[in-house]
Formats: structure tokens, sequence, C-alpha cells
């Protein structure tokens, strides 16, 4: 089969690798879809991969992807038929840990305490025709949803729902979105769902029309004008209930504090940087609850899945360029940008 190997250094490899076999517990996934995630790119313009991140692995290259939808095409020995049977949709729940630990038992392997293979960067992920992993990450997809919608929950759009679920968004609120790439568009989209209104920020014209069209009530444009200031006008003078930064700058991340009203929440989903707080005006004085989020459950994707299913969530709309396996490198070129929409790899047949 064809597989796409994230090199470093802006380089990948499209390799004939023998089709993968299962063994105990494992089961092989025809992937239907491989979505690109943000974080796709710090394998791809990383020499060392994860290893080189300082998040595990041998610092040889991996299949990359780590939001894989697909069918089952082959089960191995020791897994049951309420696990996994031929022909069954599902995501990846893109994490696998020692699955006796209190993280692993409550569905979050991410945080298993013996650390975690994450698939596509420390383990081989869904650039790829196959891909085999351990049955009990396999959540299934409502026959409603497409494949490029499980691969976007897998993880960008998994991410937004499980931020909004941690800062237990209600109709009733106001949130403003930092950052509208992929998952922060997800999350605009999703808010918007559950009857939040959303003030969608970024810098790019391009981004906050998208946000508008996906159910943003309000944009802002972050390069413009005082931000903060924004804000609080739009929100009556007091301040936005809910603030979330999916953009990584450290200047967006004390934005979204400040813009907080009083018991207001924040939360961080950008990866990496830093951000400069006053403890006393910022938060304590304000009764801030700031918390950090990173990805999500094997529990929460399959109520993100539920729940797209059920409000009819047009997750595929986040897509702006599909690509075939060959044409990883022209793909990844363009994603390497950030100025697209989100992208998926369709594997074709070898």
């Amino acid at each position: 089969m064809k597989a796409v190997y994230l090199l470093g250094d802006r380089q990948l490899e499209i390799r004939d690798i023998p089709d993968p076999t299962p063994g105990p517990g494992e089961v092989i996934l025809e992937i239907k879809a491989s979505g690109m995630c943000g974080s796709d790119l710090k394998f791809y313009r990383v020499v060392g991969g994860a290893a080189a991140l300082g998040l595990g692995g041998d610092g040889e290259p991996v299949i990359g992807g780590h939001e894989p939808c697909g069918v089952v095409v082959e089960v191995g020995p020791e897994v049951s038929e309420r696990q996994a049977r031929i022909g069954m949709r599902v995501m990846n729940h893109h994490y696998t840990g020692c699955g006796t630990c209190r993280h692993c038992a409550t569905g979050w392997s991410q945080m298993c305490d013996d650390g975690p293979l994450v698939f596509g960067a420390t383990g081989n992920g869904a650039h790829a025709r196959y891909m085999k992993v351990p049955a009990h990450t396999l959540v299934p997809l409502p026959e409603d949803l497409s494949f490029k919608t499980g691969a976007a929950i897998s993880c960008g759009t998994g991410t937004a729902f499980g931020a909004l679920e941690r800062l237990q968004l209600s109709g009733t609120d106001t949130i403003a979105i930092f950052g509208q790439g992929p998952v922060g568009l997800s999350m605009t989209q999703l808010a918007s769902a559950m009857g939040a209104r959303v003030i969608a920020l970024d810098v790019d014209p391009e981004r906050l029309k998208r946000a508008k069209a996906f159910g943003a009530a309000e944009t802002v444009n972050a390069g413009e004008g005082n931000v903060i200031e924004a804000l609080y006008d739009l929100s009556g003078g007091h301040g936005v209930e809910c603030s979330v930064d999916c953009s990584s700058s450290p200047q967006a991340r004390s934005q979204a504090i400040k813009s907080a009203r009083k018991w207001g929440r924040v939360a961080f989903v950008g990866e990496g940087g830093d951000v400069n707080i006053d403890v006393s005006s910022d938060m304590l004085r304000k009764q801030l609850t700031l918390l950090g989020s990173w990805t999500f459950s094997k529990t929460g994707q399959a109520d993100c899945a539920r729940f797209v299913a059920e409000r009819k969530v047009d997750v595929d709309a986040l897509f702006t360029h599909s690509w075939s396996l060959d044409q990883a490198e022209e793909a990844y070129k363009l994603f390497d940008t950030q100025t697209t929409g989100k992208g998926v790899l369709i594997p074709d047949s070898d």
C-alpha cells in the first residue's frame, strides 16, 4: 500500500509498504478520509518529529495523519464483535495507553500515566490506504455522517467540542472565539448550534467571512483597533461570558482573559507559546475561571458525533481541499501556508 511519511524540514515521502496485519486485540481500517490538522505541520516542519518536540517516540519518521475515519476490513484475534466487526464505519480515537490507569479507564488515553502512543506522531497514522489500530480505540461513526466529517471530529472538530463542553457553554452565553482556523471555525459552528451568541475574531478578512457564514453573530478583525474595547462594546459593557483562544497568539490569549466579564470562563486551546497575566486584576478580582483544554476523551468524541448528527451541523463545509495520497506533497505545501481552510487526504486504491 501507499503511505505518506512526514520527514521534517518540510519534506515528505510516499512509500510503498506491505499492508498491515492485525495482531491480538487489533483491527485494520480501510481509510476513507484522513484529515489534515494544524498539529501535523509540526511533524512536517521539524526533523526528528515527535521526539524532537519532546513528545516521545524514537525520532524515526512515521506515517502521518491523526484524523482517521474509515471502515473495519479485518479483525484480529481477541476482538469481540461488540468491539468491531467487518464493515463497521468508525472513527479512531487517535491515542492509546496502558488501558488500566484511571485516565485510560475513563477514555482519556492521552493522559495515560505510562505515556500515550499518538497515532500520526509517535505511531503510524492514517495517511495510508490501511491503518492498524487497537480495537478499543474505535468510535462508531453515525450512518448519516460522512467519512470527512468523521475525520474532522477525530481531532479538530472534536477538540472544539471538548473545549465548549468544559466551558459549560449555554444558549444564554456570548462567546468570543479568537482564531478562525479549522479548530476555531469548528468552535464557531458548534457554539452557534448550541444556541450561544458567537463573536469571531481573526486578522484575516477571508476567515472572518467564513466565520460569519458558519454562524458568528459578530466578527472582529483582531488586527484593527482596540480588540478588548470592541468586545466590551458588543457585550453591553460587561465583557463576554466565555472566551477561547484557538490561535496560540500570546496577545490573543491576553485579550481573551481581559475581555471576559466577572465570573467569566476562559479556555486556551491553541498549542505552544505563552501569555502574561496580571493575576490580581485579570483573574482574582474577576473571579475568573481559566482552563486548558487538550483534545477530548473517547466518550467525548462519540458525544460530538451524536451532536453533529442530531443538530445536522454541516462539518463537511469546513473542508476546502481534497487530495489523493499521490498529491500529498502538493497538499502539505499549500497547507503549510496556513491560508486555506481544512484539507483531507482521500486514499486511492493501490
